[in-house]
């Protein structure tokens, strides 16, 4: 029996959900986001798997961008962050990487030799990276042939009813029209949701995962698979008195005699500390609660209603049978969090 949680991850689901993406914007390129190892599902095999089926990756630095042309990923890369020196600058053009220029400093630092390609990111609203819109266009120009392409981010594409999607909409238009360079706003939400926004370039992200990027819904509505099912085994089974308190700061107690699982995955393996007793996992095909607080290396489980439950057996996190948007809601996070938390830490097996 081995202790270590697993994630596998199922590459099959990861081209189902590309395929998702394709039939929604059939109109527009499809760049895959890949960043933070594409979000837990490990950045290299993820886009060896899917290489012949995108017309670009996009990558938050440009180590990961050198990362993946060392694995032999010879499609486009965009570099969301774009370059802090003139080292990145070099390496990246060397590379064949394109950066985006978010700040008027890195405008400069892009120009201050032979320009590297960019694309011009402009803040429409999202408050964090990017240009002033009203320069935007000026820095496309200052860039000459070297810009390849303007973009900009949605706040709150996760909510397709918020008025600051339409508003930054919008704003994206007017500060690119004349430009003739493609263009890119959609995120997978927006992907999802919002025709208007799908442009030139779209960039699913976290519905590639199988994960549902719009609130109110599921992946399983949106129709996608989860690619990352997160397992570790059941490594004891007590049976506990009833008022007897489980964990740390005994913030549960049994209600009844009654037996108690316990998991060897905890925080330290990215499984969020937060996650509340009630929060479900799956063992033997049935959903069960946690209870108590989740330990390092460890949390307990109510198997009352799992009796023939056996020690060594896998329990499922969250995958096939429970979407890590229903744990990242009980522990009052986001899915993003989780995945990339649990892929980081835990044994991964690609199938």
């Amino acid at each position: 029996m081995t202790r270590r949680p697993r994630a596998t991850i199922r590459l099959d689901a990861l081209r189902h959900n590309l395929q998702v993406a394709r039939r929604a914007a059939p109109r527009a390129r499809l760049m895959a986001v890949v960043k933070a190892d594409a979000y837990g599902h490990g950045m290299v095999p993820v886009a060896e798997a899917i290489a012949g089926e995108v017309d670009a990756f996009a990558v938050a630095s440009p180590g990961e961008g050198l990362a993946l042309r060392a694995a032999g990923i010879d499609r486009p890369i965009l570099v969301l962050h774009g370059a802090l020196d003139a080292g990145e600058v070099a390496a990246a053009r060397a590379a064949r990487l394109t950066l985006v220029v978010h700040h008027p400093d890195q405008l400069a630092l892009y120009l201050a030799g032979a320009a590297p390609e960019a694309w011009v990111k402009i803040d429409t609203g999202m408050g964090r990276l990017g240009l002033p819109a009203e320069t935007g266009a000026a820095a496309c120009r200052r860039l000459g042939a070297a810009c390849t392409g303007v973009l900009s981010h949605l706040a709150n594409a996760d909510l397709p009813g918020h008025p600051a999607n339409a508003r930054q909409l919008a704003r994206f238009r007017q500060a690119t029209a004349g430009l003739d360079r493609p263009r890119s706003l959609a995120n997978s939400a927006a992907l999802l949701s919002a025709p208007p926004m799908h442009f030139d370039w779209v960039r699913p992200g976290l519905m590639l995962y199988g994960a549902s990027p719009l609130q109110g819904r599921t992946a399983a509505e949106l129709g996608l698979r989860p690619v990352m099912r997160l397992t570790a085994p059941l490594i004891a089974i007590h049976r506990r008195r009833a008022g007897q308190a489980i964990g740390y700061g005994g913030t549960w107690t049994c209600p009844e005699d009654m037996p108690v699982g316990v998991v060897a995955i905890g925080y330290g393996d990215g499984y969020p500390r937060h996650a509340p007793s009630g929060t479900p996992v799956h063992v033997g095909g049935v959903e069960v609660p946690l209870v108590g607080r989740v330990s390092m290396d460890s949390l307990c489980i109510d198997l009352r209603g799992c009796p023939q439950a056996r020690i060594g057996e896998p329990v499922q996190l969250w995958g096939d049978d429970l979407p890590v948007e229903r744990i990242a809601e009980r522990a009052g996070t986001i899915g993003y969090e989780l995945l990339c938390a649990a892929g980081a830490r835990c044994e991964r097996v690609w199938r």
